[in-house]
């Protein structure tokens, strides 16, 4: 039984596999000698005493689930002219196969471009590895073509010539660097046992059953009982005299003070006095004299660079009696002033 649902549920996960076609560009980069160029985004080498540069590949999804490759690449022909560029492109099935390739070449204003060469039943040669004989025979027919138009041209340059030859060459990497591989997704599948079987419930790894639950409204009856409280001891008062009543004492706490109610006019206890005052820290001296204490005044310091710190005493006159005392010191004069002004002025 458990065997056959390990067998469904195995068979519901590899349904589930999604398949692509995918390009590995750090594979790629590595066999023409590393992205070390252009910020790490292109790859520099040399072929037949000539300089090449290959950018990383640009890929982008097929319509029918396959993959769309383009590379380009430049020969470098120094700092005192222009380089040489070229395009390749490669197109896989969803399942990896190579379906076409083309190529052209930018050389100064000239374009040269290659036919479409497809990987057909054609090409097929080998049934053992029919895949990889289509993509020889591929390349092959690419590199000739480009070769064949190339010559047309009367192009003498070494490292134009052998362009052909480097586009082959990355033709080659590009190949094996695509690769087929299967990604499994996660999913959550649900098998179900084949009818006529027993379902197998799944129980917990311990056998122990659930504890009772408890009902919370009854006290569980195996705490132990509390403890009984002892009855508190009655006070100790003293015994009541003739005059007064047999009754017991309203506190029942405080015994009965005798001798306070047998001698009613004896007064309470004095309250305790209060501490004595510190004494004063001001500075005093000693007349020689009478031999008397004489407190000091505290005076400050004289400080140059603000106000004075002992405050100047406030003056007892008003202003108005400031102006009074003035008009009754000079007012005299000006009387006396005046009269003799007058008297100047009658007798001219």
């Amino acid at each position: 039984m458990n065997r056959s649902l390990l067998l469904i549920t195995l068979a519901g996960t590899m349904a589930s596999a999604h398949a692509e076609v995918v390009v590995d560009i750090e594979a790629f980069g590595k066999s023409l000698g590393g992205w070390l160029a252009r910020k790490g985004k292109a790859a520099e080498y040399e072929m037949s005493e000539a300089d090449y540069r290959t950018y990383q590949p640009e890929v982008s999804p097929s319509p029918d689930g396959g993959i769309f490759v383009s590379v380009r690449i430049d020969h470098c022909r120094g700092f005192f002219a222009s380089d040489d560029h070229a395009s390749l492109e490669l197109s896989f099935a969803p399942n990896g196969d190579l379906v076409s390739a083309q190529s052209s070449l930018a050389l100064q204003g000239r374009t040269i471009t290659s036919e479409l060469i497809k990987g057909g039943a054609s090409a097929t040669t080998s049934v053992a590895a029919p895949q990889i004989d289509r993509a020889v025979k591929v390349g092959t027919d690419l590199v000739a073509d480009l070769s064949s138009k190339l010559l047309r041209e009367k192009v003498v340059e070494p490292g134009r010539v052998s362009f052909p030859a480097a586009i082959r060459h990355n033709y080659n990497l590009l190949y094996q660097a695509v690769k087929y591989q299967t990604k499994p997704e996660v999913t959550a599948t649900t098998s179900t046992p084949p009818a006529g079987s027993p379902a197998t419930a799944t129980t917990p790894a311990n056998n122990t059953p659930p504890p009772a639950a408890t009902n919370p409204a009854q006290p569980n009856s195996t705490a132990p009982p509390p403890p009984a409280s002892t009855p508190p001891s009655p006070p100790t008062t003293s015994p009541p005299n003739g005059n007064e009543a047999a009754a017991p004492n309203k506190d029942h706490l405080v015994p009965t003070n005798k001798a306070a109610k047998d001698d009613p006019a004896k007064s309470p206890p004095a309250a305790p006095k209060p501490p004595p005052a510190p004494a004063s820290t001001a500075p005093t001296t000693t007349d020689a004299a009478t031999g008397k204490t004489i407190p000091l005044p505290d005076i400050k310091a004289y400080n140059p660079s603000g106000a004075p710190s002992t405050p100047l005493p406030a003056s007892t006159a008003s202003k108005s009696e400031k102006e009074k005392s003035l008009l009754m010191e000079h007012g005299g004069e000006m009387l006396k002033l005046a009269r003799d002004v007058v008297k100047t002025t009658a007798a001219q």
